[in-house]
């Protein structure tokens, strides 16, 4: 079992990618839009690889809600983004947890339903005015406190589901001036603001079991270095200032905010502590590179990783349709849902 995630090419195996599977054993699956068909195929589709990899190997998902969610209409409800239940929150605390938890709880109910076991949410970016809008309404609110909870109800509702909760972007991204997908972000802000702001959403969730990391440059902290490639930001600010001690996985390492060629970026990841990197796109080409620079997963990043997989617990009873109902009576106040939610 190597130290990476990958992505696949469509919404089926081909042979090269049973013939990949079967020799790299890479931790883990994350699964996109062009993965996703019906949910028949996509649950055939999670059952052939984890069939490959001859064990129940994590499957993970960016279902967030609002533009970023991967199973969608017509055969998936619509949710909201982030930003909504922050919303019903400035009005109502109780209200805006509630909502946030049992929005959560659907969504989970939904992976569960096809396999998924792993949701790469919640967010715990706190955006600023003038940041790129690559996080924007992504984020529940724009103060840590709000946003700390927010996530933590969000992470319960889908640990309740069965499913793994992704605590991302750590340290923070909300103050990026770029989206990381194309460049790298570059943050100038002093290390005494980011701790009573950034990293303050963050603290408070240090005990979720799996996180992701921010493609961002914080100059204050690491001149060189963005966030994912950076050993003191890994130490001195995740697993330090913050506290994290979950398993650490980078973002996309196929991101234009990386430098180097794909096996590079994954050596750097290694090297700053991340314990597991994640390869999206489904290049094959790309795959191979990542699995041959992936360790075997052993030694503290093992236990992490089995650390976070005894903690999926057993999803609690649900009536879908009253629930569906009680949820979609909080939110209606402050988001409409689109034709074809029920």
């Amino acid at each position: 079992m190597r130290a990476f995630i990958t992505g696949l090419a469509g919404p089926a195996l081909t042979d090269a990618e049973r013939a990949f599977l079967r020799e790299m054993q890479p931790w883990g699956l994350i699964v996109f839009q062009r993965n996703v068909t019906a949910p028949e195929a996509l649950r055939r589709l999670i059952e052939d690889v984890r069939a490959m990899l001859a064990r129940d190997a994590p499957v993970l998902v960016d279902q967030e809600g609002g533009r970023v969610q991967r199973l969608d209409l017509p055969h998936w409800p619509k949710y909201p983004p982030a930003a909504a239940y922050g919303r019903l929150y400035e009005r109502n605390r109780k209200a805006g947890l509630a909502a946030a938890r049992l929005g959560a709880r659907l969504i989970a109910a939904d992976l569960a339903a096809a396999g998924i076991d792993v949701d790469c949410m919640p967010v715990a970016d706190v955006p600023v005015r003038g940041a790129d809008a690559v996080i924007g309404d992504r984020a529940f609110a724009a103060q840590p406190d709000a946003v700390a909870a927010l996530a933590a109800a969000f992470a319960a509702g889908l640990a309740e589901g069965g499913v793994l909760p992704v605590l991302k972007h750590i340290p923070g991204h909300g103050r990026a001036t770029a989206d990381s997908h194309h460049s790298l972000p570059v943050v100038s802000a002093e290390r005494a603001t980011l701790e009573t702001s950034d990293f303050a959403a963050f603290r408070p969730l240090a005990g979720l079991p799996l996180a992701m990391t921010a493609h961002v440059m914080f100059t204050a902290i690491d001149p060189v270095a963005p966030a994912t490639t950076s050993a003191t930001i890994v130490r001195d600010v995740i697993r330090g200032s913050i506290g994290y001690q979950g398993l650490l996985m980078s973002d996309d390492i196929s991101m234009g905010a990386l430098r180097g060629s794909l096996a590079e970026r994954a050596r750097a990841a290694f090297a700053a502590g991340c314990d597991v990197v994640l390869h999206c796109n489904g290049a094959i080409a790309e795959m191979h590179a990542v699995a041959a620079a992936a360790p075997e997963l052993s030694g503290e990043s093992a236990r992490r990783a089995a650390a976070a997989l005894a903690a999926k617990k057993a999803a609690s009873p649900i009536d879908l349709a009253a629930k569906r109902a009680e949820w979609s009576a909080l939110m209606s106040t402050v988001w409409e849902p689109v034709r074809g939610l029920a």
